[in-house]
């Protein structure tokens, strides 16, 4: 990202072994910057260490939370659990698209060595990178939140993100996968959610 990110603005959170390079956040930063405002718009490359990862996060999002301006977080499964935390931390809004309700979800099952989908870079997540998402869990604030779901996810079960977000404002769509298929037709509402 080159210079200070301007407010009202989006900071897009990708998900477990994603990038920038994700389908959603180009399309958004593409829609973004066709109207203008590519420097409202950050997708930044989240590390591995789920504590790094919110350091790195918070460290770019503080500055502007600390002059007053207006952030919200969009975040895809693993992002999505990342959103929650920081959006309770900062008392910011969020849109969850499938997201990781880590309270729910079986962590043992990822611990091992894993791919990045678009660099290939190779990395493993252990039992205590497991440990620091759980001790991330945050119970949502309900008027905070978005959460965007279809029912055909392969990978999370949507009845563990519809339970946890009970009373949130949601979208729960037929069919679909796990990288929701019905993004391209939200992006404009969510720009509207976000005050863009």
């Amino acid at each position: 990202m080159d210079g200070a990110l301007s407010s009202p603005a989006i900071v897009y959170l990708h998900g477990f072994c994603s990038s920038p390079a994700g389908w959603k956040s180009r399309l958004m930063a593409e829609e973004m910057a066709r109207r203008e405002l590519a420097d409202h718009f950050v997708c930044p490359a989240l590390s591995p260490v789920p504590e790094q990862a919110m350091a790195d996060v918070s460290a770019l999002i503080e500055p502007l939370v600390a002059a007053g301006g207006r952030i919200t977080l969009v975040g895809s499964s693993l992002g999505g659990h990342y959103a929650n935390h920081l959006a309770e931390k900062y008392g910011l809004n969020a849109v969850l698209i499938n997201p990781a309700a880590v309270h729910s979800l079986n962590l043992a099952k990822f611990i091992g060595d894993h791919a990045n989908f678009h660099s290939g870079e190779r990395f493993t997540f252990t039992p205590e990178h497991a440990e620091q998402l759980r001790r991330q869990v945050s119970r949502p604030t309900r008027s905070r939140y978005w959460v965007l779901l279809e029912t055909g996810d392969e990978v999370l079960d949507y009845h563990q993100a519809q339970q946890f977000y009970a009373g949130c404002r949601q979208d729960v769509l037929e069919g679909g996968d796990h990288s929701f298929t019905h993004f391209p037709e939200y992006i404009p509402q969510i720009l509207e959610f976000a005050g863009l």
